[in-house]
């Protein structure tokens, strides 16, 4: 009969079908599982963004700060000069990791730094530094507010990275590892009770 299409033919345009169908499939999951990736990779960029900008805003208050302390005790020079160089080490820090350990290491600095000041009734009492200890435990709120969403966000992606399909997308396009948390080590951990890092009197 014209017209009528065999079973050989029937099959394989039906092979084609399904075949058309699952590639399809595949490529929805692909893209659906990369644009996951990327959006999380992006909210955790932008939690880093929040903590960058709190940590610039400590550093540039602490000039300031060893100034008016000098003025006080400036015979506590090393304290003066440990916190200047962890200021440096921190401004100059550049991966995660690396700000991590700075920060770290610049809070215990500013806490040796208060812990000295608790000897100097005059510079306690002084009105520009009670500003400036205002500011910087209110900067610490908001950073320990600023790192627990990072952390979050670093969670999410870490957990969504090793999940299926997601697992099987993340190594093509440049997902293929966890990403750090912030978190303070073991070594920055005993470095920081060396002193009280509290900047609250």
């Amino acid at each position: 009969m014209e017209g009528r299409i065999g079973p050989g033919l029937e099959v394989s345009m039906i092979t084609l079908i399904v075949i058309g169908v699952i590639v399809v499939v595949l490529l929805f999951i692909i893209v659906g599982a990369y644009n996951r990736l990327v959006a999380l990779s992006q909210k955790a960029d932008q939690s880093f963004a929040d903590i960058d900008v709190q940590l610039t805003q400590r550093r540039d208050l602490i000039p300031n700060l060893v100034e008016t302390v000098k003025g006080y005790a400036g015979h506590e020079r090393q304290t003066l000069d440990s916190v200047t160089q962890a200021r440096a080490a921190a401004a100059g820090a550049t991966s995660v990791q690396d700000k991590v350990h700075s920060e770290n290491m610049l809070t215990a600095a500013l806490g040796r730094l208060f812990a000295v000041a608790e000897a100097y009734p005059d510079l306690k009492a002084n009105t520009n530094f009670l500003e400036l200890q205002r500011e910087i435990s209110d900067i610490e709120n908001k950073l320990a507010a600023a790192r627990r969403f990072f952390n979050n966000a670093i969670a999410e992606f870490n957990a969504a990275r090793q999940q299926f399909p997601t697992v099987a997308v993340a190594g093509l396009f440049g997902f293929g590892s966890n990403r750090e948390f912030f978190d303070v080590g073991e070594g920055d951990r005993a470095a920081m009770n060396a002193a009280p890092p509290s900047v609250k009197f």
